[in-house]
């Protein structure tokens, strides 16, 4: 039996790097486990004024269940989880992208009046598809290929040039924060949109649009979990290695 009331000060994210079934407890409970993964569960249930004994039975009762739907992330090797997140996240957040921008312009057109928080809505997604298409980019034109190199060069028992960005940490510390960003305006987001709620007026295209930017958001958590909690931590362990 999975027992966490003995592990109280093991970070969030590295509960759900460990077994991703846990994210959903952390999600019922608006708890980040992605951006704000590294913190403890008694901390993060202060901050929001939740009874961490009710987390954390929910987390033994997820744990404690066998099931073979979870994906062992952190068993993969890193350029796998790299290839991974580039064809399964950054491609869909390009391929939402423009859908969810046509979207949210034609709601601002039609329901706007009625409803102006669609404005501020509109607004920070369109921030926020600027920036993650710009983040993806860095990611896969000067950070991806260097963690690559680093697995080839260990697999060869080689040598890693030094990178003009001097350490992978500084990338990596910038990708972070990027992220952080993210988090922050999709939190805003939700407060925005009642969770994603679409209000007793809306016509389908309200409730697609509010179910898409809900998808959207919960695909983002999945991404920036892999990077934060998984991949660059063990980018920065195996860069180690060479020096």
């Amino acid at each position: 039996m999975e027992t966490i009331l003995n592990n109280t000060q093991k970070q969030i994210g590295e509960f759900v790097a460990d077994d991703f079934r846990t994210a959903a407890v952390f999600a019922k409970h608006k708890i980040d486990f992605c951006c704000n993964g590294n913190r403890s569960i008694q901390e993060a249930c202060e901050k929001k004024g939740i009874d961490s004994t009710l987390v954390i039975e929910e987390l033994e009762a997820v744990l404690n269940t066998s099931s073979n739907q979870s994906i062992d992330y952190k068993s993969w090797p890193l350029d796998l989880l790299v290839e991974y997140i580039e064809k399964k996240h950054h491609r869909y957040v390009e391929e939402k992208i423009p859908v969810l921008r046509q979207f949210l312009d034609k709601l601002c057109r039609v329901h706007g009046e009625r409803h102006p928080e669609l404005f501020k809505i509109n607004e920070l997604f369109t921030a926020s598809a600027g920036e993650l298409t710009a983040h993806m980019k860095k990611e896969e034109l000067i950070l991806f290929p260097f963690i690559k190199k680093m697995v080839k060069a260990n697999l060869d028992h080689g040598a890693v040039e030094s990178p003009q960005f001097k350490t992978v940490e500084n990338p990596i510390a910038m990708m972070m924060e990027e992220h952080d960003n993210e988090g922050e305006r999709f939190r805003q987001i939700a407060e925005l949109t009642d969770d994603y709620n679409p209000p007793s007026d809306a016509c389908n295209t309200y409730k697609v649009t509010f179910a898409m930017l809900d998808e959207f958001e919960k695909d983002l958590h999945l991404h920036i979990h892999l990077e934060n909690n998984i991949l660059f931590p063990e980018a920065i362990k195996l860069e180690k290695l060479f020096s």
